[in-house]
C-alpha cells in the first residue's frame, strides 16, 4: 500500500490520514466544494474535488471517488464510517477497479449488513440472538402472526439497515398494525429495502459492543464498549470497558464475538453489537458493524492498539500478528461526542461560523476533531464537531478527568452539546453506572420539564 484515498470527511478523515502518515503511506483527500478548505484536505498529500455540498452529489458518488483514486494513483481506499463504508456494492467496485478496499470483503459486508442474515449466521456460530423472526416479514399480517408467537412487546426493525432508521417498539397488535407501514416506508427510503423483521423487546437493556480484529483466518477481540447512553438511538457517551458487566458475561460475550468473526472469515476491524438484559444478564447479538466505529478511540485508549493502523496493515495483506493473550486492557476510557446542536431547542442542528476554539489537553486527554478557529460548520453533514476521549486508571479517575476536560472545551459562534455532557457527568446514575438504553431519553425529558 503506497497511496491511500480517504473517502470521507471531518474528524474520521483526519484520523485516517494521520494513521496512514504514521505508517509512511501517502494520502489523497476527496472533498465537496463546501469542504475545500477543510483540515483533512490540507493534511493530505493530494486532494480532489468530487462535487457540490450535498452528500448525494459528492461523498456518496462512488464513480467520482473511484475516478479520484485513478487520477491520483491511489492503490487503496479507506471509507471511514457512514457514507459508503457499509455499501457492499462500493467495496466490490473498489476491488473490481484493482484497488484495495480497507475493510471486509463485499460478500461479508452484504451478509452482515442484512440483519436477518446476520442473525442466521450468528445462530450458526452459537451466538445468542434475541428471540424473533428467522427472516424478514413482507407485510403487516405476517408481522402480526410472528408477534403473537414471539410475545409482546416487540421491536419492529429494518432488515437492511441501522442507525435507528425504521425501528418501532410496539406493545400490542393494534400498535403493530399502526406502525408497520410507516416503518417499512422509512426503511425503504433509507436503505432501498422495505423488509422488516421482529424481535423481542428487552425493556431494561444495555447496549454493549465488542471490538474485533480479523485477518480472514483468525480473529481476536479488544474487549467491549458501553454504548447505552443514546438519544433517538444515536450514541452520546461511550465507555470502555462497560460498567457493571459481570466478568463471566464479559468473557462469554467477547468469545461469542470472536466466534462470529471467525465464522464469516472477517478481515479488518469490526464490531459485534449486543443487548444485555439488565435484569437477567442474558446477552443477545443484534448486528455487526463492518467498519471503524465513531467510538473506537476508547478501545485504543485501554489497549494501546491503533485500530486504523491495524485496518491498513490487514488490508495490505499482513496477518493478524497477535494472539488473544497478547491483548490486554488497562484502565478506563470515556468518549463524549460534542455536536453543533442546541439542546435547549430540541437538539436543533446549528451550522454557522465558529470563532474562538479551545480544545482540552493535558495528560490522558485526546480530542479527535476537524474543528479550528474561524471555520464554518456546514449544514449538509453530520453535526459532530469533536470527540473528547479521556483515560483514567479506573472509572472514577476517568470521570474526574472528564470533568476537567469538558470544562476546558469552548467553541464560540455555535451552540454545542459539551455543556450537556458535563451535566450527565454529575448525575448519580452515571457515577454509579446504573443506566440502560432508555435512561438518557427519560432524563432529557425530565430535564426539559424542569427547565420549563
Amino acid at each position: 500500500m503506497k497511496r491511500l484515498l480517504v473517502a470521507n470527511r471531518g474528524e474520521i478523515a483526519v484520523r485516517i490520514i494521520r494513521a496512514a502518515r504514521d505508517l509512511g503511506i501517502s494520502t489523497v483527500a476527496v472533498h465537496s466544494t463546501a469542504d475545500a478548505e477543510a483540515l483533512h484536505v490540507r493534511l493530505a498529500d493530494a486532494a480532489v474535488e468530487i462535487g457540490p455540498p450535498p452528500a448525494g452529489k459528492s461523498y456518496l458518488v462512488a464513480d467520482a471517488i473511484l475516478e479520484a483514486a485513478r487520477s491520483t494513483g491511489a492503490d487503496a481506499i479507506h471509507p471511514g464510517y457512514g457514507f459508503l463504508s457499509e455499501r457492499a456494492g462500493f467495496a466490490g467496485a473498489v476491488a473490481d477497479a484493482g484497488l484495495t478496499f480497507v475493510g471486509p470483503d463485499a460478500a461479508v459486508i452484504e451478509q452482515m449488513g442484512d440483519k436477518v442474515r446476520a442473525r442466521q449466521v450468528a445462530a450458526a456460530a452459537g451466538v445468542p440472538t434475541v428471540p424473533g423472526t428467522p427472516g424478514g416479514v413482507e407485510d403487516v399480517d405476517a408481522a402480526v402472526t410472528a408477534a403473537a408467537e414471539i410475545g409482546y412487546p416487540v421491536m419492529l426493525k429494518a432488515a437492511a439497515g441501522g442507525g435507528g432508521r425504521g425501528i418501532r417498539v410496539v406493545e400490542d397488535e393494534a400498535g403493530l398494525r399502526a406502525a408497520f407501514g410507516a416503518a417499512s416506508k422509512e426503511a425503504a427510503n433509507a436503505f432501498g429495502d422495505g423488509r422488516m423483521y421482529l424481535e423481542r423487546f428487552v425493556r431494561r437493556a444495555r447496549h454493549v459492543e465488542v471490538q474485533v480484529l480479523g485477518d480472514g483466518s483468525d480473529a481476536v477481540h479488544l474487549f467491549e464498549r458501553e454504548c447505552s447512553l443514546q438519544r433517538r438511538r444515536q450514541k452520546m457517551v461511550e465507555e470502555a470497558l462497560a460498567p457493571g458487566i459481570d466478568p463471566g458475561v464479559r468473557e462469554a460475550m467477547t468469545a461469542a464475538a470472536v466466534r462470529l468473526a471467525r465464522e464469516v472469515g472477517y478481515r479488518s476491524a469490526g464490531t459485534a453489537e449486543f443487548l444485555v438484559d439488565d435484569e437477567t444478564h442474558e446477552f443477545f447479538f443484534i448486528e455487526m458493524n463492518t467498519r471503524i466505529q465513531v467510538e473506537h478511540p476508547t478501545t485504543e485508549s485501554i489497549t494501546g492498539i491503533d485500530l486504523v493502523a491495524e485496518q491498513l496493515r490487514i488490508a495490505a495483506g499482513e496477518p493478524l500478528g497477535r494472539a488473544q493473550a497478547d491483548v490486554t486492557a488497562r484502565g478506563w476510557a470515556i468518549e463524549f461526542r460534542v455536536c453543533a446542536e442546541d439542546p435547549s431547542r430540541g437538539f436543533l442542528p446549528s451550522p454557522g461560523r465558529v470563532g474562538r476554539v479551545v480544545l482540552p489537553a493535558g495528560p490522558w486527554v485526546r480530542v479527535d476533531t476537524w474543528l479550528e478557529p474561524d471555520v464554518t460548520v456546514p449544514p449538509f453533514y453530520d453535526s459532530l464537531l469533536a470527540k473528547v476521549v479521556v483515560w483514567g486508571e479506573d472509572r472514577e479517575s476517568a470521570i474526574r478527568r472528564s470533568r476537567r476536560a469538558l470544562a476546558e472545551f469552548a467553541v464560540e459562534g455555535v451552540p454545542t452539546t459539551a455543556g450537556l455532557a458535563t451535566e450527565i457527568l454529575e448525575e448519580p446514575w452515571f457515577a454509579e453506572g446504573a443506566f440502560h438504553t432508555g435512561t438518557l431519553e427519560q432524563w432529557l425529558s425530565d430535564r426539559e420539564e424542569e427547565l420549563g
